[in-house]
């Protein structure tokens, strides 16, 4: 067949039109998409405590919002920071500008979450954390686009060095974690601990990441002659040290370890034999009540064959409130701006099964209430992982360190 020179041009004017239609639709689609990035330790330390569990956790979050019912597509990425602010930066970084991320959830390692913070600060998005606990994250680093979820450096250091202090521990020696949460913990915790007539005799800091050998550091302490041995520390740091206090006999010579941050899943990795006695904080517990099992029941089976930690409940509920959110204010206006987003997120109420209800302060600080706990002996547990009896409640809002005292930015005295 052959082709004139006005049939050529007919047929390339006509060809843009062919490729309009499915070009107009992915645009449309983007458009109409949310993307969250997971992004946590998903190899090392934090691994069982947060890594895949809380992708999961999300994943459940978006089936319980029913926003997709709404026609708004939910996307989820996943990434392993190791523990490096450097890593993580990164990926932060390549999930914004290359991928229209527009989320970014989890992030345990305060090293790692100061990092993301300013730089979801500086592109406008929006910073859900759960699993950092450096109180600095609503203090002196405060973020208009961040919202701080499950717990932080003063509730732990309040509820459970409170609670040893009350108890006759008086005299007190640190084992650090050498990185931003560990001298966070440390500081919060010696400062409710001196309040309260207490002493602190010394600390050590441990390289992080880098050791499971505590046993020197567990030598200095026993040595200082304290009454308490604080455990600035979490997941297989802490595991490793209570395990090899156990060992040394440090605990049978009448020093008491103080978990200052201790996860459901540390207690299953150390047995009830171990970790019995153990007093710690959480502010989530999968045998709670009634809607903490019906969340559990629904997320299924957790990577590593665990029960959800307060980290991925964090992630759920942050995820859930956000697509709220979301659902409120329309995609396009919560993909414009992220601290439109978190202004919206911080004007409603929270409710979910995770925490019940709750809210998000001026700061970034979500408020719920929080439980110390008493790890139960063999005898008292009466299945797989009924591992906790409860203590005490502190209410939402005598949980977390006062708004005025945080020295936010944000907040105008």
């Amino acid at each position: 067949m052959n082709f004139d020179r006005r049939t050529l041009l007919g047929a390339a004017a006509t060809a843009p039109v062919w490729g309009a239609a499915p070009f107009r639709s992915a645009r449309a689609q983007a458009a109409n998409t949310i993307k969250i990035g997971v992004l946590n330790d998903q190899s090392g330390t934090y691994r069982d405590l947060s890594g895949g569990g809380s992708t999961q956790a999300v994943r459940q979050a978006i089936k319980d919002s029913g926003i997709e019912a709404r026609g708004i597509t939910v996307e989820v990425v996943q990434a392993d920071h190791q523990n490096r602010p450097d890593v993580g930066s990164t990926v932060v970084r390549q999930w914004i500008d290359r991928d229209g991320v527009d989320v970014i959830m989890d992030v345990p390692t305060s090293s790692v979450a100061l990092a993301v913070n300013t730089i979801v600060r500086e592109k406008n998005k929006v910073f859900i954390n759960s699993g950092a606990a450096a109180s600095d994250l609503t203090g002196t680093a405060c973020s208009p686009n961040t919202v701080h979820w499950t717990y932080d450096t003063w509730m732990l250091a309040k509820s459970t060095g409170g609670a040893m202090v009350r108890a006759g521990g008086q005299r007190w020696f640190f084992i650090t974690a050498d990185y931003a949460f560990g001298h966070a913990l440390e500081r919060d915790t010696s400062t409710f601990i001196r309040n309260a007539g207490g002493q602190i005799l010394g600390s050590v800091r441990t390289p992080f990441p880098g050791t499971t050998d505590f046993s020197s550091f567990l030598v200095q302490a026993q040595a200082s002659r304290a009454q308490v041995i604080g455990l600035a520390n979490a997941g297989a740091d802490t595991i490793n040290s209570i395990k090899q206090a156990a060992e040394f006999g440090i605990t049978r010579r009448g020093v008491k370890l103080a978990g200052l941050l201790v996860f459901i899943t540390d207690v299953h990795s150390l047995g009830l034999q171990t970790a019995q006695g153990l007093v710690l904080t959480e502010s989530f517990y999968w045998d709670l009540n009634d809607r903490t099992r019906a969340l559990t029941q629904r997320l299924g089976n957790m990577p590593g064959n665990v029960k959800p930690s307060m980290v991925h409940a964090g992630c759920y509920a942050g995820a859930l409130h956000y697509l709220k959110a979301v659902a409120e204010m329309g995609v396009a206006a919560a993909k414009a701006s992220g601290v439109e987003a978190v202004n919206k997120m911080k004007a409603m109420p929270t409710e979910d099964d995770a925490f019940g209800a709750g809210s998000i302060r001026a700061d970034g600080r979500k408020l719920h209430p929080t439980y110390l706990f008493e790890v139960k002996s063999p005898a008292e547990s009466r299945a797989p992982w009924d591992y906790y009896k409860l203590l005490a409640t502190t209410p939402a809002e005598e949980s977390f360190r006062p708004l005025a005292e945080g020295s936010c930015p944000l907040i105008r005295s």
